[in-house]
């Protein structure tokens, strides 16, 4: 799995035989563990300014300052350990469900499959991914704004949230995750696989394309995902963090007070620095990837 900056992608690469899906699986997850850690810092201001940011005129400088007095330079990685411990269980199913959905589409015909059809299996598999990885959004969202001391570590803050807001806290902002994810997914595999077979087709000397041609297809397929979704994001992390009355009233009154408040551009808070996270994010994912597949034996 390759961290694309907001969300994993599915190399097109990736085949399910015995002894070898597995081994994917694992380069992808060591690819997407350091390459969030390496980007956790942009990640949480994100998150910061998607929730802070129309309250408080909060900016990127200002954002990080804010985090360091709060809680220091570590504090920069609050939340990072979920992002890194979802990466495998959301790997194992996006990979296993968008896999299973090409083989369906595409049957024994051996036919080429088309940009639509990758369209729809990308998002068929990036909202199923989604949804059985929500419950640690909600709580990766949770910590990531969370002041130094509110929560011991991801168990105590899953258990908080259960036992104060109850069960059905954990899918907070779900539906506008599931919508966002249709076109995010379905446009950034799409375009990425688009991308890289067309390079493979010019280029039929060259077997498999190089780190920087993959670094190229994934940070345009992961732009066009951004720029497409990134309002459903936003509610969705509002949403999760119950920050503001209107977020607790549901999707459409939070929607709402932002434009009223806040304008359009209140929908794309937070966009910057997801932005400059990308390319950090992508080169180190695909390089650690790349040298991943050649220690596995891929």
């Amino acid at each position: 799995m390759i961290d694309i900056g907001e969300q994993l992608t599915c190399p097109p690469e990736f085949e399910s035989r015995r002894g070898v899906s597995w081994r994917h699986l694992v380069a992808g997850g060591i690819a997407g563990s350091i390459s969030r850690t390496v980007t956790a810092p942009l990640d949480r201001l994100k998150v910061m300014l998607q929730v802070y940011g129309g309250k408080t005129e909060m900016n990127i400088l200002t954002g990080l300052r804010t985090m360091i007095r709060e809680g220091g330079f570590r504090s920069l990685w609050r939340g990072n350990g979920t992002s890194v411990v979802k990466i495998a269980p959301e790997s194992a199913f996006k990979f296993a469900a968008y896999e299973e959905i090409k083989r369906l589409i595409v049957g024994d015909s051996g036919k080429e499959i088309t940009v639509a059809e990758r369209f729809a299996a990308g998002s068929v598999a990036g909202a199923f991914a989604q949804t059985a990885i929500f419950p640690m959004e909600v709580m990766k969202t949770r910590l990531a704004i969370s002041k130094t001391g509110q929560y011991n570590g991801l168990m105590d803050c899953g258990l908080k949230i259960l036992q104060k807001e109850g069960i059905r806290s954990f899918y907070r902002g779900y539906i506008p995750n599931l919508i966002g994810i249709i076109p995010y997914a379905g446009i950034d595999l799409a375009i990425y696989e688009t991308l890289k077979q067309l390079y493979i087709r010019r280029h039929p000397d060259q077997k498999n394309p190089g780190v920087l041609v993959l670094l190229i297809c994934g940070s345009v397929s992961s732009t066009c995902g951004q720029l497409a979704s990134y309002p459903l994001a936003l509610i969705r992390t509002r949403l999760q963090a119950q920050a503001t009355d209107d977020a607790r009233g549901g999707s459409v009154s939070l929607v709402r007070n932002i434009l009223r408040t806040e304008g359009v551009k209140g929908l794309y808070r937070g966009l910057l620095p997801n932005f400059i996270k990308v390319l950090p994010a992508v080169s180190v994912s695909y390089v650690v990837y790349e040298h991943a597949k050649a220690v596995l034996g891929l």
